[in-house]
C-alpha cells in the first residue's frame, strides 16, 4: 500500500492500484506460486497497473470539486518534526514526474539495484540512473526550498 501511495500519490488511487494488483496476482498465482520471486512479479504489477492508469484519457477520471467552505483546505498539523519531515518528503517525491518517482520508489523505498530497478520498469540501467540523478537533484530543490520557507 505505501508503495502504490508513493507511486499514485493519492491514498484512494493506491488502494485500487492495490486492489488491481492482488486480482491479477490472484489470477496468476499458479504460475507464479512456482517462482523464485513473487514478490518481484506483485511490485512489477503494481507498477504496470500505475502506468496502466495513468495512460488511461484524461476524460476517464475522476475529478474533485474543490471545497468552498473556509478553512476546508487547511493543513492540520500536531507539531511533530517527524510528521512535518515526512510530509515533506512525500509532498517532495509527488513533485517528481511519474518515471522519476518510480525509479526513485523502487530503489530506495522498495531497496532494489539499479538492475533490479531497470528488470522491473524494462528500461535501460542507464536510463535508472540518469532518472535517479535527475530525481535526486530535483528533491534536493524542492527540500532546501521547503527548508528555508521553514526556517
Amino acid at each position: 500500500m505505501r508503495t502504490a501511495y508513493l507511486l499514485s500519490g493519492d491514498p484512494f488511487v493506491a488502494e485500487d492500484l492495490v486492489q488491481t494488483c492482488l486480482t491479477r496476482l490472484y489470477l496468476a498465482w499458479p504460475r507464479v506460486s512456482t517462482m523464485e520471486a513473487p514478490l518481484a512479479y506483485a511490485r512489477r504489477a503494481l507498477v504496470n497497473a500505475h502506468i496502466d492508469l495513468t495512460r488511461r484519457p484524461w476524460w476517464s477520471r475522476e475529478r474533485l470539486a474543490p471545497d468552498a467552505s473556509p478553512g476546508a483546505n487547511a493543513v492540520v498539523s500536531d507539531g511533530s518534526a517527524a510528521v512535518d519531515v515526512r510530509d515533506a518528503v512525500v509532498t517532495a517525491l509527488l513533485s517528481l514526474p511519474a518515471g522519476q518517482r518510480r525509479v526513485v520508489v523502487l530503489r530506495y523505498l522498495c531497496g532494489l539495484s539499479v538492475r533490479e530497478t531497470a528488470s522491473e520498469l524494462a528500461i535501460a540501467e542507464g536510463t535508472v540512473k540518469s532518472q535517479t540523478s535527475e530525481a535526486l537533484r530535483s528533491l534536493a530543490v524542492v527540500l532546501a526550498a521547503v527548508d528555508r520557507a521553514e526556517g
